[in-house]
């Protein structure tokens, strides 16, 4: 028998601490400093694991943020790492390589190379590894709803990779992937990969080079990998957003303040209407319907008051005419929103929107509390914020934020509603107090 050794030498690090977590973990979020040779190492880790497959028909994917990156990038060095294998075929139009078989009328194991900008090439097929490189630059849904549901039926493994750019959907993976038993997580930073040590493949001349050519931010999220590193015009940072979702209140500590719901309606097909309960400086978790008429979401809003007995209803009169309608008709005492109305501060905000946002990062700065919803935080991280030629501040839309990620953050406007207009409690004034209610809802159940 032949001995067949690919021309792979992985670097100490990664020898050391990611190859062996790689192998004993079906998923991993891995990120790395620039310059630290992620794609070689996410190819290899698959060309060895397509290898020792013993299943039928095995299926990989690499898979980069476009498929033209991903051929520059990435389709050479499979076809160099797999060139010493006797008997491979190549295939250049569909981007794969096929290793071959011992089983007579079958086909290897397959290696392809995609980009997440044709999702359609990669649904209807399974897989039994992925490895998607540079996640902050891929829509979140091609993993939910395409490389997810692929996995499912060969129980495959994923490997995120990539170097931080911002809060985003990788950012996003990373914090939830430290919660998952079953997850590898792996963060190699300049000064620990060992590459500009004395001795190291650079060196320690070449580090300082890099920091010259860079500005400071971009060195800090790319070579210390940093998320926060480029978040300078964010309004409202993820270090703020991390303190509000760690705090906690008692029942007494609210009891006076009043209790707002903020009602944001779905706009389009995969948007969500979202009810948001906050009271005070506790925000509770949202309630979120997917797929939802207006008329029956009408209804659970309707019981949302019921339940609750708030002291105000904000409700978005973007796309929420008909549930405000139906409200009134019914009885209820419903406030309108419109987002791009003119602002309580027309000197300070474009919009009403831009201001319930900025009321958002004060009561957070101030103390407020976000329930621990990864959705949310994420949402409310995003938006950068500018000024116009008055010297008022505006936000990115609705619109810009969704053609960006994928998504609209519906959630965080729900809860910027409930700051649309200044609330006090229902019976304040009459008999020195707030009237009390029976309420079916365990505050903090």
């Amino acid at each position: 028998m032949k001995k067949i050794i690919i021309p792979y030498t992985p670097r100490s690090y990664a020898l050391k601490h990611i190859h062996p977590n790689l192998e004993s973990h079906q998923y991993a979020v891995i990120v790395c400093h620039r310059r630290f040779g992620k794609t070689v190492l996410a190819i290899n880790h698959m060309i060895k694991q397509a290898i020792i497959c013993k299943k039928q028909m095995p299926r990989y994917a690499y898979i980069a943020p476009f498929k033209s990156q991903a051929k520059e990038v990435a389709w050479s060095y499979l076809k160099y790492y797999t060139h010493v294998i006797p008997n491979i075929i190549v295939n250049e139009t569909e981007l794969y390589v096929e290793l071959p078989t011992k089983h007579s009328g079958m086909t290897g194991a397959r290696i392809y190379i995609r980009g997440a900008d044709k999702p359609d090439s990669l649904r209807g097929m399974y897989y039994d590894g992925v490895l998607l490189d540079e996640y902050a630059q891929i829509k979140p849904t091609l993993w939910d709803e395409v490389i997810s549901p692929a996995l499912l039926d060969r129980n495959g493994w994923a490997v995120f990779i990539g170097t931080p750019k911002g809060q985003n959907q990788f950012y996003d993976k990373w914090l939830d992937a430290q919660r998952k038993d079953n997850w590898y997580t792996c963060m190699v930073r300049w000064d620990e990969s060992g590459l500009f040590a004395e001795g190291g493949e650079y060196g320690p001349d070449r580090i300082e080079s890099i920091r010259q050519e860079m500005s400071a931010e971009a060195f800090r999220q790319e070579m210390e990998c940093d998320f926060t590193a480029s978040a300078f015009n964010v309004l409202i940072k993820i270090d703020d957003v991390t303190k509000s979702a760690s705090r906690t209140y008692k029942a007494e500590d609210i009891s006076m303040a009043p209790k707002i719901l903020g009602v944001d309606v779905a706009r389009f097909g995969n948007d969500r209407c979202v009810i948001f309960r906050r009271q005070g400086l506790v925000a509770f978790e949202p309630k979120i319907y997917s797929d939802i008429d207006n008329m029956t979401f009408a209804a659970h809003l309707m019981h949302e008051i019921d339940s609750w007995n708030p002291d105000a209803v904000f409700v978005d009169a973007g796309r929420g005419e008909g549930v405000i309608d139906r409200c009134r008709q019914m009885g209820y005492d419903i406030t309108e929103v419109n987002f791009g109305a003119k602002s309580i501060y027309p000197e300070k905000y474009v919009n009403k929107r831009v201001e319930m946002w900025d009321a958002v990062a004060a009561w957070i700065k101030e103390g407020g509390a976000i329930p621990q919803n990864p959705e949310l935080k994420s949402e409310l991280t995003f938006p950068e914020y500018s000024f116009d030629s008055a010297n008022r501040m505006k936000l990115m839309s609705k619109e810009e934020i969704k053609e960006l990620t994928g998504k609209s953050p519906d959630i965080a406007d729900s809860l910027a509603l409930t700051f649309a207009h200044p609330v006090r409690p229902k019976g304040f004034g009459r008999g020195g107090g707030r009237a009390r209610c029976n309420t079916d809802y365990d505050l903090f159940d």
